[in-house]
This record gives structure tokens, sequence and C-alpha cells, in this order.
């Protein structure tokens, strides 16, 4: 510590050494400063307050009805990105600034500046924004904040139009493709329901629902088909044992021939025929029974008769007989022989749908699989149809809405107004910098002349310099001439300095006199 504090002082008695180089110096460089900082030009600054209001009525009104855009966030970022270089060339123009332009190059420089001196800032959360430039020239200043204040405004309302009728054309031919799409979709839906017409009329059921189901019908048909063809049996053994009833004349045509047996099972069977025509088509498996029902019936009737011919051809004196129980039992098995054909129609029918099913059943996965595709294309080009649909009334309605008003209202809380008093330079800040600069510049060049021609005060620092023993070392005792002459430096270094912090006093004190004045 003793050693650094050795040190410390042999560097301020060196640089004291050279006090006067240092004294001028400081008083070259204070004059200097102060002649910079007094012809530094005067700054005006203009200045004005913008208010946003984006608390419109209508915002609530149409909230989920037309397309809503932040506010808040477009005129954020309209604020940051509006000293821009087409704005900043707008403005040139719309301010008159570019009268003394005569080259690109005077006009790349006054748009760096403009860029770089241009200010626009919010205030707070309130959307109150703050425009402000700053020229030698007032005037010059508040036509730059007018022009700026004035593309403000513009920018925010400019290019709303344009953007939504772009907007609504994209729409517009998106809406063309999804209807093409959609057309597209319900075509390959319909081709597939044509060719597996078998899906669409199984009424929501699988088909194992609809195989159990036909099971069940085939066996019960089957059954009764049984049931049927035993009670004709029956009947037939009973009809071995009485007596035919023949025709009176064998000469009569069977078209007039009437046996009341078949004749009414005919009857019966084309009033059933006519009750399931109103109902069912001629496809239909009651349908096609029924008709070949009949077709037996008169077949049957034709045998009968022709049989009844023969038999009284055979036997020309043979008598009728007129057996009441021969006759029922005639009835009876007409009635048997008709509903046994009629289930084995029935049984044929329920096969044939058995085995379509059963084949169906192989191929159904991939059938529901392909018509689940089918649907689910179908469905998502469908909602995004709508969806298309719904934006484009929503942008309709949105036009609408601006051409109603505007969702920003601008207020000019303060107009462009320059100011009467300079903002800049604050000399009254720079001329204590001056002085403070010219004292550590004369300090600098003090401690600069110590350096350069050194000077020993002691034998331990020139040992310590020349690496060599020193004998001995012989002290100067000042005279009485020599302590008035240092005396006499000493007074003039100080009234030196005084008279350098005078000087910049005086300054500051009559800048601040004016200053008052101006006021």
């Amino acid at each position: 510590m003793e050693e650094i504090l050795r040190q410390a002082l042999t560097i301020l008695r060196a640089t004291w050494k050279h006090r006067r180089l240092g004294m001028l110096t400081a008083w070259i460089i204070g004059a200097v400063a102060a002649g910079v900082i007094l012809r530094i030009p005067n700054q005006y600054e203009a200045s004005a307050r913008i208010y946003v209001d984006t608390q419109s009525i209508l915002r609530p009104l149409m909230s989920g009805l037309a397309v809503q855009p932040n506010i808040e966030q477009q005129i954020m970022m309209l604020s940051r990105t509006l000293i821009s270089r087409p704005n900043i060339e707008k403005l040139i123009r719309m301010a008159d600034l570019d009268l003394n332009i005569k080259s690109k190059s005077q006009q790349e420089a006054l748009i760096d500046d403009l860029t770089k001196t241009l200010k626009i800032q919010s205030v707070g959360r309130d959307n109150l924004y703050t425009i402000a430039f700053r020229d030698p020239d007032p005037a010059k200043a508040q036509r730059v904040v007018q022009a700026l204040v004035s593309i403000f405004i513009e920018s925010s309302l400019g290019d709303k139009r344009q953007d939504t009728d772009s907007a609504r054309k994209f729409i517009e031919e998106q809406i063309k493709n999804y209807e093409k799409k959609l057309e597209a979709a319900e075509n390959r839906l319909k081709d597939f329901k044509l060719r597996n017409i078998e899906l669409a009329t199984s009424e929501g059921k699988s088909g194992v629902d609809r195989i159990s189901e036909l099971s069940v019908q085939l066996n019960n048909a089957r059954l009764q088909l049984r049931e049927a063809e035993q009670s004709r049996d029956a009947l037939r053994r009973q009809i071995a044992g009485e007596e035919p009833v023949l025709l009176p004349d064998s000469s009569i045509g069977e078209s007039s021939v009437s046996l009341p047996e078949i004749d009414g099972r005919i009857d019966t069977q084309k009033r059933n025929l006519d009750t399931l025509l109103q109902r069912y088509t001629e496809q239909h498996p009651d349908v096609i029974g029924t008709r070949r029902l009949i077709k037996d019936l008169e077949e049957q009737k034709r045998q009968e008769i022709l049989a009844r011919k023969k038999y009284a051809a055979a036997n020309p004196g043979a008598s009728v007989s007129n057996n009441p129980v021969y006759q029922q039992l005639k009835v009876s098995l007409a009635e048997a022989e008709a509903n046994a054909a009629s289930l084995r129609a029935r049984v044929s029918e329920y096969e044939e749908r058995y085995k379509r099913t059963a084949t169906l059943m192989k191929t159904q996965p991939q059938l529901e699989t392909e018509l689940a595709q089918l649907n689910r294309d179908y469905e998502l080009d469908k909602r995004n149809y709508e969806q298309l649909v719904a934006r484009r009334d929503s942008a309709e309605l949105t036009v609408d809405l601006d051409t109603a008003g505007s969702m920003a209202d601008f207020r000019l809380i303060d107009p462009p107004r320059a100011s009467n008093t300079p903002v800049a330079p604050n000399r009254l800040m720079l001329l204590p910098l001056g002085l403070l600069l010219a004292i550590a510049g004369g300090l600098f060049v003090a401690f600069a002349a110590s350096q350069i021609r050194p000077v020993f005060f002691d034998s331990k620092t020139l040992r310590d310099a020349i690496d060599l023993p020193v004998i001995g070392s012989v002290s100067l005792i000042p005279n009485e001439a020599r302590k008035l002459k240092e005396k006499s430096s000493l007074r003039r270094f100080l009234i030196a300095l005084a008279g350098l912090v005078l000087a910049y006093t005086t300054g500051i004190g009559a800048l601040v006199f004016i200053a008052q004045r101006a006021n």
C-alpha cells in the first residue's frame, strides 16, 4: 500500500511539473468546446397527439355476425411501421421538403435523416399516440408533423376495401372449387348406392341380423309347407274311397264347365292378387306366388275336365254320382293343393333371398367401408362448403359494416404545433461538460508530458529506472528568489484556472438570463 501511494505521489509531482502546459491545453480545449456548443444550431420541436377510439358501439352489436379484427393490435402495428420508406417519400412530397433536393444522394440523405429523427410513440395503454419532429426551422417541423398525422390517419383507413375484395374473391373461387368437389362426391355416392341397392333396403340392419331373420322366415315357411303337404296327402287318401262326380255331357266345352271347388279357389286367389297388386309390384314374391298358384289351379281345372270327359266317353251309360262328401273332399283337396303351391313359392323365394344375403355378407364389410369413406368425403366437402358460404356472407356483412361506419375513430387531441423556444441543444448542461472536458484534457496533456520527459524525484525511483547502484544524492536548498518564483508561478496557475471556471460560469449565467427573458 505504501508503495502504491509513493508511486501515485510521484506521478502527481511529475504532472504538476508540467502544469503550465496543461493549463494552456485546458484553455484551448475550453475555448474550442465553448465555441462548438454555442454554434450548435437550435432545434425546435413540433408535436401532435392523436387518440384512437376503438370502443365503437357496432362491435358488440355485430359480434358473431361480421369479421371483427383486433383494432388495437392493428393500430399498434401501424404505429410501429408508419416510419417506412414509402411513407417517408410521401411525407417529403407533402411537406415540400424536396424543393432544394438536386441529386439522388441528397434525397437518400434526407430520407435517412427523417427516419432517424421522426418519433411516434404510444402514451400509456389508452391508445394515445404522440408524433414529434425536431428541426432548426419551426415551420418546417410543423409541416412535417402535419403530414405525418395525415399519413397516419389515411394509412389506418386505406386499403381496407381492397383487402376485403381480395378476401371475398378468394372465398368465391374456393366456393366454386368445393361446389365441383361436392357434386363429384354426390355422384360417386349415388352410383355406389345404385350398384349396391341391397344396402339401401337393409333398413339399418346388419348382415347377420338380416340373414338370421331370413333363416327364421325360411324355417317357418318350410314348416308350413310340410304341414300343407301332409294335409293334402290326408285328403287324397280320403278321396280314394269316394266316387267322383262325372260330367253330365261330354260335348260341353271346357269354358262353360263349372267346377265349384276349383272355381272358388281361383276366384279367391284372383281377389287376393288384386289386393296384392295394390300394395306391391309385379316382382314381389307374394304376387309371383299367387299368379303361379292361379295358373296351377287353372291347369288343374283343365286336367279335371279332360279326365271327366274321357271317363264319360268311355262309360256313356254310367250314372253321375252326386256324392256330397266327395265334392267337399275335392274342394278341400284343391284348397290344400293351392296352399301347398303358395308355400312352395314362398319357400323358394326365401331360399333365393337367403342365398343372396349370404353372398352379400362376404362382400358387405368392403362395401360398408367404401360407403363410409364416400360418406366421410361427402360430409367433409359439404362442411367446408357450408363454412365457406358462411364466411362469404360474413365478409359481405363486414364490407357493409365498414361502409356504415369505421370501427376506429381517430381524434386529434393536440394539433401539430411547434415550440416557441428551442428544445435542443441543452447548453446549460453542455457548458459544464465542456469545462470538465477542458480540465480533463489539460490533466491528460500534463500527464503525457511527464511520461515523455520523465523526472526523478528520489534515488529509489532512479535506481529502479536505470537498474544501477546510486552512490548518493545532492539536495537543492531553495533561496528566497526561487521561493518567490515558485509562489508567483502557483499564483498565475490558480488565476488561470479561476479565469477558465469564471468564463464558463459567466457563459452559463448569460444563457440562464437569456432563457428567462425568452420565457
